[in-house]
């Protein structure tokens, strides 16, 4: 009988927004930084059009552009899994994605434990408020966002209205829109580890 998976309870904060923006997760260790990159993208309602970074102690890991690194050396972020940074008792890092806007994001990897068999990872687990517009200006463009669609006597209400494009609640999470997406990467996940035990048994 093989060991149960084992999963981590990550906490992700988004700095510098008050009332903090911020999300609890559970997702397998053997998940590598991509991974995790595409679960923050899931549950902040980013839409991946940027670049990102984990910056972990003295290296950086993402997607390695030449054109855009700025002579730093960047690692791929499938290279590291988390199961290799919990052995290394790293629990604390931090993640940034859109170097325009610089959001700037803390994760700490709360707890470890087995998975619950009948569970399909990653999934949410807790959190609170939307994630900030793509695009909005970073926590500065933010604030003046969420002040101009607040008020509509602001002179850049009907502007920040159309640029949005629909109802904007900075309370409201969006939970259904985000099991969407983290659900997505669950099936995923689930349809590729299922095939690959086809597979095995077939060999």
């Amino acid at each position: 009988m093989s060991a149960p998976e084992k999963i981590a309870r990550i906490r992700i904060g988004l700095e510098e927004i008050e009332p903090e923006i911020w999300r609890l997760v559970e997702l397998p260790i053997a998940m590598n930084l991509k991974g995790l990159h595409d679960v923050i993208q899931a549950v902040f309602g980013w839409q991946d059009y940027h670049l990102f970074e984990f910056r972990i102690g003295e290296k950086v890991y993402g997607i390695p552009c030449p054109e855009e690194d700025f002579d730093r050396k960047v690692l791929h972020a499938k290279l590291m899994r988390l199961e290799t940074l919990i052995a290394k008792g790293i629990d604390r890092f931090n993640y940034t994605y859109d170097f325009g806007d610089g959001w700037e994001h803390a994760i700490a990897i709360e707890a470890v434990r087995d998975a619950q068999p009948a569970v399909k990872y990653p999934r949410f687990c807790d959190g609170a408020r939307r994630g900030p517009p793509e695009d909005s200006g970073g926590a500065y463009g933010y604030y003046r966002f969420l002040k101009a669609i607040a008020n509509p006597r602001h002179r850049d209400h009907r502007e920040m209205i159309e640029w949005y494009g629909r109802p904007y609640d900075p309370d409201d999470i969006d939970l259904f829109n985000l099991r969407l997406r983290l659900g997505a990467i669950a099936k995923r996940r689930y349809d590729g580890k299922v095939a690959f035990a086809k597979r095995k048994i077939k060999t």
